[in-house]
């Protein structure tokens, strides 16, 4: 089996200091999370970025000011996301990719996200896949229903997005694909051939599902984003502690965890 990529997705466009006192918000504070996160075996860190009132924002700025605290602390891959809030214009979900980051995430399809709708037409898709590969960021192809995979194939068929692809599955959103282990391994079974894959269990989800893609081969993301909690009714003191829980289970199962330069080999970045 390939080394596990571990991915540590911060903060999120969701969770709140009040549900989770030890979210990071400020540049400052993702910048030492996601150092912590690597120390603890993250190679990727997946960056929403909140403005001075800790809203969610998708400005260039600052985005740019994570970017550059992180990479004075460490060599962990930044992934932003274009997916931001439900309410921001796609125009605004766009804005970090200018950085040129070695990755972003893609968002393959519409769906129900909770009371909202996460809505991703296919002409913005494929402005978004245009977009990353003109500036060389490796798309991550987020799924929340079976049918985005399709979706991936279409962009790539296209020319849109490069082959191998790497997917994320985002299960267990409400609205969304649920996730049980039957819900994993369709996905799996059903993305091309080559293509390699990260699972992200929502809640309770995230334990039992990233174990499993330890065990088939695939890597996982954990942190605030997904998950704010280490054991029911006890909240996570940080993004590093789920990490931490992850490595020491792969090491049990005999599963190598990735460097940051180990991922950019297995990604193809």
């Amino acid at each position: 089996m390939e080394k596990l990529i571990i991915t540590a997705a911060l903060t999120g466009a969701e969770v709140t200091r009040e549900l989770q006192p030890n979210l990071p918000i400020a540049p400052e504070e993702i910048a030492e999370e996601s150092y912590k996160c690597y120390k603890a075996g993250a190679a990727i860190v997946h960056i929403h970025a909140r403005d001075e009132e800790g809203n969610p924002t998708q400005s260039y700025d600052v985005y740019k000011e994570i970017k550059e605290k992180i990479e004075e602390k460490c060599d962990v891959i930044f992934q932003p996301s274009t997916g931001g809030a439900v309410w921001h214009s796609p125009e605004e979900r766009l804005q970090p990719v200018e950085l040129k980051p070695e990755m972003a995430t893609l968002s393959c399809g519409t769906c129900n996200f909770g009371p909202d709708v996460f809505m991703n037409t296919e002409e913005y898709m494929e402005k978004f896949a245009l977009r990353m590969k003109e500036l060389g960021v490796k798309p991550e192809l987020e799924v929340f229903e079976r049918g985005m995979i399709e979706n991936a194939k279409k962009l790539a068929k296209k020319g849109f997005v490069k082959t191998p692809m790497h997917f994320d599955f985002v299960l267990g959103v409400p609205g969304a694909c649920p996730a049980t282990p039957e819900d994993l391994m369709h996905m799996v079974n059903c993305i091309p051939e080559g293509s390699t894959w990260t699972v992200a269990g929502i809640g309770r989800h995230e334990l039992p599902l990233a174990t499993m893609a330890i065990l088939l081969g695939g890597h996982v993301r954990v942190g605030f984003e997904d998950n704010i909690y280490y054991n029911k009714g006890e909240l996570a003191k940080s993004n590093a502690e789920l990490v931490a829980r992850i490595v020491r289970i792969a090491k049990e199962l005999g599963r190598e965890i990735a460097t940051p330069e180990e991922a950019r080999k297995i990604l193809g970045i």
